[in-house]
């Protein structure tokens, strides 16, 4: 027996229960031979991706205006109303599947973590977890309506970034303190909203037999193939290697501006150059450009982006009540991904396309597994196809190859690209660092959470002098999203960069296979453990500092080979 009809995205309003219960109903209560359990189970899968691409939807239909009440009520009626329901029913009918003994080639990696969130549900946490996401999206919501005053027009936060990156110090120094001072007058808001996310992962963490929240959240995250341990042995290794990198590389910032010290509105100039690089004016000609450079990387990649364009799959370009960020969302019952980021035509800008499309990518290449539950991807290695992505098509982001820029503007994008790696990885290890530190500490005040950031923002950020500053350097913490809406997610982009540094490295010697392995294992979806992604991409999921110095001293050397090149332009 199956699902008969089917049902369609169409059909369920994700909004309501009663559209979706007749099918969990008969999944639970249909007679489960062994015989009939893939079938049973292929079934389950349909109405995951029915569910989920309708969920989805409207997640970024609010993440695409905030400041729209119907959208915000569907969006929070799905966390609050359905969403608890959905967990309780998924978790009865994952364990009727393990009663079951079923195994099956390419489902191992898939029954680990059911077994996992098996022993972790708790009923009581089904509420507290729908609670949790709804107070988390008011952080989004806050951020998204923030504007200010500036140069004689109304502007979003993202909408000053292009000013950060001027020439004109006086100019860059007052869009930093413009943003901060708006920033500031919500910091008290977002210290109410932690402390409510605080209370409620406390409780969730003790219901669920956890001394800490920390390791309620591994778990719950299926972290199964590394500990906090390593994290905290990945966050030394940072101090150890990339630290002094970034000190080295701030030392000749300084040298290259003729400032000492450099202040924080110092660090997003381009010092090579007498106006910050703007290689696009709108979302279209981001789409096009990006759709040329990954012909380049492959015809496939450019066949992608273009299919997302006819779809409507992309929401590009900055806007008011628009949440802030950027992102990749997966729509499974289609087997497509949808790109939202808020462009306003800068170099990071395309950064970060190139980015979301490595994610994008990701989602086309496992689309073909035949499981739901399959075309996931462990979030360390899904940052590894992103990453990769923003190195591997470097080379043809110049407008010979059909990208945006001219040779010595290529170079001096490239200088910028590998100088944010070197300047992000203190800071992703800083943000983990805190995490650790917050919810190894429940009972700390605000005051004390602030003054632990500030010791490892000191530890780790040591580019510039912060100086009179020390106000703002205190909050900078709320301003990273991933702290209030995706607790311990960070760390992911760490490791995920040191592997997309060595497919990067192996592109350099051997383009073709690398790319062929990429792909590969990409394709390979959650079938294999962490470590086994990392090595089928041909890199290899490192803590310790050997790995690290060895992709540092390959930064290091580009670098000064880019910067060669650019003296003698």
């Amino acid at each position: 027996m199956s699902l008969n009809p089917p049902p369609s995205v169409d059909q369920i309003d994700a909004t309501r229960w009663e559209t979706i219960q007749p099918y969990v109903t008969e999944l639970a209560q249909r007679a489960l031979p062994a015989a009939d359990v893939a079938d049973w189970l292929a079934d389950w899968s349909h109405l995951s991706e029915v569910v989920g691409e309708a969920a989805t939807w409207l997640s970024i239909a609010y993440s695409r205006n905030t400041e729209d009440d119907t959208r915000k009520a569907a969006y929070l009626d799905y966390v609050r109303q359905v969403s608890p329901h959905l967990r309780t029913a998924e978790q009865q009918l994952k364990e009727r599947l393990l009663q079951t003994g079923w195994e099956a080639p390419g489902m191992e990696e898939v029954l680990r973590r059911f077994r996992s969130d098996a022993a972790l549900f708790r009923p009581d946490n089904v509420p507290l977890l729908a609670e949790e996401q709804a107070v988390a999206a008011r952080y989004s919501e806050t951020l998204g309506s923030l504007t200010v005053s500036f140069q004689g027009a109304e502007r979003t936060l993202s909408q000053l970034a292009p000013f950060r990156a001027l020439p004109e110090r006086e100019v860059r120094e007052a869009a930093w303190r413009a943003g901060h001072e708006r920033l500031a007058d919500v910091r008290p808001h977002l210290d109410e909203l932690f402390d409510q996310l605080l209370g409620l992962r406390r409780r969730i963490a003790a219901n669920a037999g956890f001394a800490n929240y920390r390791d309620f959240r591994w778990q719950h995250m299926g972290r199964l193939d590394y500990t906090p341990a390593d994290a905290e042995r990945f966050q030394r290794s940072v101090r150890e290697v990339v630290v002094p990198a970034l000190r080295r590389r701030s030392a000749r910032r300084a040298e290259d501006l003729g400032l000492k010290p450099l202040r924080p509105w110092d660090l997003e100039v381009d010092p090579h150059g007498t106006a910050p690089l703007r290689p696009f004016s709108g979302g279209d000609e981001l789409a096009d450009g990006v759709a040329r450079i990954f012909d380049r990387v492959h015809p496939d990649f450019g066949g992608m982006v273009r299919t997302m364009r006819s779809e409507g799959l992309l929401d590009l370009e900055n806007r008011k009540g628009k949440a802030p960020g950027g992102y990749c969302a997966t729509l499974p019952a289609r087997g497509r991904p949808f790109i939202f980021m808020n462009a306003v035509g800068t170099e990071d800008n395309l950064r970060t396309m190139l980015h979301e499309a490595g994610h994008a990518f990701h989602v086309f290449e496992r689309a073909a597994l035949p499981y739901f539950w399959q075309r996931g991807a462990p979030l360390e290695f899904a940052e590894v196809a992103s990453m990769s992505m923003e190195l591997l098509a470097a080379p043809y982001i110049t407008r010979e190859a059909g990208g945006f820029y001219e040779r010595r503007e290529v170079v001096r994008s490239r200088i910028q690209h590998l100088e944010r790696i070197i300047d992000f990885l203190p800071y992703m290890a800083a943000v983990d660092a805190f995490q650790h530190w917050v919810y190894a500490h429940p009972e700390h005040d605000r005051q004390a959470r602030d003054a632990a950031w500030v010791e490892l923002h000191e530890t780790y950020c040591v580019a510039a002098d912060w100086q009179g500053l020390e106000a703002t350097r205190s909050s900078l913490w709320q301003h990273k999203q991933h702290i209030f809406q995706a607790p311990f997610y960070y760390i992911e982009y760490g490791l995920a960069q040191v592997g997309a540094l060595q497919v990067w490295a192996r592109s350099v010697t051997d383009p073709e296979a690398a790319l062929r392995d990429y792909r590969a294992a990409l394709a390979l979806g959650s079938t294999r453990p962490l470590p086994e992604l990392f090595a089928a991409a041909g890199a290899r999921l490192a803590f310790e500092p050997e790995p690290l110095a060895e992709v540092v001293a390959l930064v290091e050397r580009t670098l000064g080979q880019l910067e060669a090149e650019l003296a003698e332009a």
